[in-house]
């Protein structure tokens, strides 16, 4: 964080742009940064700390009105075993202070709690620094569907509808799409609404991502988190209403009201965003480290590309395997999938394995082109 600072004290910057690692949801480098008169591209030091703490980001939804899915803090693998004979099995383990689907251990029954629970702890402590872990219920026929919302140092706060982020490995997300696919009108008014609700009770400002999971079975929605930060997926929303959320968050930095209100929010067509990644799907997903011999990717009309990759690029071990990010944008759902599946197909790689195929399996699967999606979905369809 140090490096950083200086760095931009350095070079003259006014401000620091996160991005969407680590620090982005660090409260003591949004701190550290106020401190030394940089303007830090996000949400005040004590909301990033509100927001980031899953324990007391669930109290906040819940004083807002917010369903939640049942379940506490578990400070010992006993207390967990007590809140499962309360709520039942399936539990889901998470790091109270986590994020990025790392740390999540699901429970199916006493045996597994009981092996899972210091795993869990160790892996939340060696991630976050933060072994502290509450559970929940695990809901069985789950979609996960996140509302992206902006909010200015004024008072205004709107939402730009939601994605669906359900199309994931071990909690990993794979394939984003804005909007939800077969979603209720009446149920995707009422997250967005509850996320912009969320959001004003916590006094947050600058983008963010209120994250829900939607019973399919019982067509209801509960608080997740928030992410304080943009996010992976956000080029899907951008595609689908127009808004550069980058240049949002760097106007609402700089102390300036929004550029639209709710009512200037029009949606247009469909995006599905896909995740490049530096791992070999036949070698149960191992990492694949190397440099790029070739580096080819489509330049196609309606196709967003986003990477930091290249021929001669050196891939390391060491960090996030995303290579590239692959946006197609249509009229309806339909053909973003198509263009997406032809842009793969144009995708070309040399020197490490990547995802590619798997990518184009998804994107065909039946469950998917039905828009049948649950978060369990792509690890039944692999099985």
């Amino acid at each position: 964080m140090g490096t950083i600072v200086e760095a931009a004290l350095g070079t003259g910057c006014d401000a620091i742009h996160p991005g969407y690692g680590f620090l982005a949801e660090n409260a003591a480098f949004a701190a550290a940064a106020a401190e030394h008169g940089l303007r830090f591209v996000g949400p005040r030091a004590e909301v990033i700390e509100l927001t980031g703490d899953k324990l007391r980001a669930r109290t906040a939804a819940a004083a807002a009105g917010l369903p939640l899915v049942p379940g506490r803090a578990v400070e010992s693998r006993a207390e967990a075993e007590r809140l499962a004979e309360e709520i039942g099995y399936p539990l889901l383990l998470k790091a109270a202070a986590g994020g990025g689907g790392r740390g999540i251990k699901l429970a199916r029954d006493a045996a597994e709690l009981a092996t899972l629970y210091e795993v869990a702890a160790a892996e939340a402590g060696a991630a976050f620094g933060d072994a502290r872990l509450y559970a929940e219920r695990f809901i069985t026929a789950a979609r996960h569907v996140e509302v992206q919302i902006l909010a200015d140092e004024h008072g205004a706060v709107i939402h730009l509808g939601e994605r669906d982020c359900s199309t994931q490995r071990r909690y990993q997300k794979l394939v984003e799409e804005a909007p939800a696919p077969c979603l209720a009108p009446a149920l995707r008014d009422a997250a967005c609404a509850a996320a912009v609700a969320f959001a004003r009770s916590v006094g947050y400002t600058n983008a963010g991502t209120v994250e829900l999971v939607v019973d399919v079975e019982r067509e209801r929605f509960a608080f997740l988190e928030m992410n304080c930060r943009i996010q992976v997926e956000h080029p899907v929303t951008e595609a689908v209403t127009g808004v550069d959320l980058v240049a949002e968050q760097l106007a609402i930095a700089d102390g300036r009201p929004l550029s639209l209100a709710q009512e200037d929010v029009v949606f247009d067509g469909h995006a599905i965003e896909c995740r490049l990644t530096a791992e070999d799907p036949q070698q149960d997903f191992r990492p694949s480290p190397g440099r790029l011999r070739r580096f080819a990717l489509p330049d196609l009309p309606g196709v967003r590309v986003d990477t930091h990759c290249e021929e001669g690029t050196l891939i390391p071990p060491y960090y996030d395997s995303l290579m590239a990010k692959l946006i197609a944008h249509g009229p309806d759902r339909e053909s973003a999938r198509a263009l997406l599946l032809e842009a793969l197909e144009r995708v070309e790689v040399e020197g490490v394995a990547t995802n590619r195929a798997l990518l184009a399996q998804v994107l065909g699967e039946p469950r998917f082109v039905a828009g049948e999606l649950t978060t369990r979905w792509l690890e039944e369809a692999l099985a």
